[in-house]
């Protein structure tokens, strides 16, 4: 492997010039960057990054934790971030943590050895974990929560507002006169699934309903926000003695899953049953039928991420910053008035998607230097 020394000598120039045209770090004539960038070529050298980290102190490189990467929603967040970090100059390092704690630390600790000069993570588990709060702050980079916040936010946070996304699924449903509404939730604990749930609740309530407990039968089933999860869920759900006109499913992998359990078990959508699913993934659109959905503004947030991250990385803000955007609603071909509901009462809805205008929210709160 050819060395600095190799291309010194091949361009005829000290190894302090070839330096200074490989990290641009003085001025030097077009002539002789010429004669250094042909002998680079033609020797095919290669600077050593961790050489010139260590003189530059940084390495253009942002680290970015996932739990879970077979998760559609998660790729289409990545797919963001990384175009955003391409164009910006920065190559990125992807860590999936495969919804495991342990690996999660133990990838936190690899990605801050690499001297990486940011992070995005989205938290794996609950976020309370006062272990993972000391370790994030003991990588002493700059941080950018996605999706999840931890127990003690100094890091930035851009997330959607889950409630508000449970509350636009379950109004739809209200609105086409479904009353006994079943809920799929994902894993207790983690946050947004809580926040979707509580927009559930919240919802009904409205309506004077107990959402949990109706009539002697459960409403709320878990499935783990995975397809297997939403299938066994949706099966569970279609045992029951008094089952619900409409289901909202607290992701779009669980909501598949679901479609496939109605399948199977007979049950027409949304003739006999609505389902109403949430990410708005891009296979939600090609489902049989389309899927009604709640729609994470995913471009926006794999952008602010990336740009909130390098405000940070140059020195331009010390102060944390929390952004909560708005969902919309996606409406589909899997929800359909309930069959008793009387269309003199209530206007039809628009079958094109419906936007909820209400501006993104944004706090600040003071960063420790």
């Amino acid at each position: 492997m050819a060395t600095i020394k190799d291309v010194a000598l091949k361009a005829g120039v000290s190894v302090t010039t070839v330096s200074h045209v490989v990290n641009d770090t003085r001025h030097v004539s077009a002539k002789v960057r010429e004669r250094v960038e042909l002998a680079i070529r033609e020797l095919g050298y290669v600077p050593n990054a961790m050489a010139r980290s260590l003189k530059s102190n940084t390495t253009s490189t942002l680290g970015m934790l996932i739990p879970n990467s077979s998760n559609p929603y998660f790729a289409e967040i990545v797919r963001v971030v990384e175009d955003r970090c391409f164009g910006a100059g920065y190559t990125l390092v992807l860590c999936n943590t495969d919804d495991e704690p342990h690996r999660q630390t133990v990838y936190l600790q690899v990605l801050a050895e690499r001297r990486i000069d940011g992070l995005i993570v989205v938290l794996t588990g609950t976020g309370d974990d006062d272990a993972l709060v000391k370790q994030l702050h003991g990588l002493r980079v700059p941080t950018v929560l996605v999706d999840r916040e931890i127990a003690d936010p100094t890091c930035d946070l851009v997330e959607t507002a889950h409630m508000q996304g449970g509350l636009l699924a379950v109004r739809h449903l209200l609105s086409l006169g479904h009353k006994r509404i079943a809920c799929i939730g994902g894993q207790p604990g983690v946050m947004p699934s809580e926040q979707r749930i509580e927009g559930w609740r919240m919802a009904l309530a409205e309506t004077g309903a107990t959402p949990d407990i109706a009539n002697g039968s459960a409403l709320l089933w878990r499935g783990g926000f995975t397809s297997q999860g939403g299938y066994e869920a949706m099966h569970a759900i279609l045992r029951t003695e008094q089952k619900p006109s409409a289901v909202f499913v607290c992701n779009d992998l669980m909501a598949i899953g679901a479609l496939r359990a109605a399948h199977e078990s007979g049950v027409r959508v949304p003739d006999d049953l609505s389902i109403v699913g949430f990410d708005d993934i891009e296979l939600s659109a090609y489902t049989s039928p389309p899927l009604t959905t709640v729609a994470q503004p995913k471009e926006r947030i794999g952008a602010m991420a990336v740009d909130m991250l390098l405000e940070q990385v140059g020195g331009k803000r010390r102060e944390a910053r929390k952004v909560v955007l708005q969902p919309e609603l996606r409406v589909r071909a899997s929800t359909a008035r309930h069959a008793s509901f009387r269309e003199a009462t209530v206007p039809a809805l628009p079958t094109s998607p419906i936007a909820n205008e209400t501006p993104s929210t944004e706090t600040r709160k003071s960063r420790t230097p």
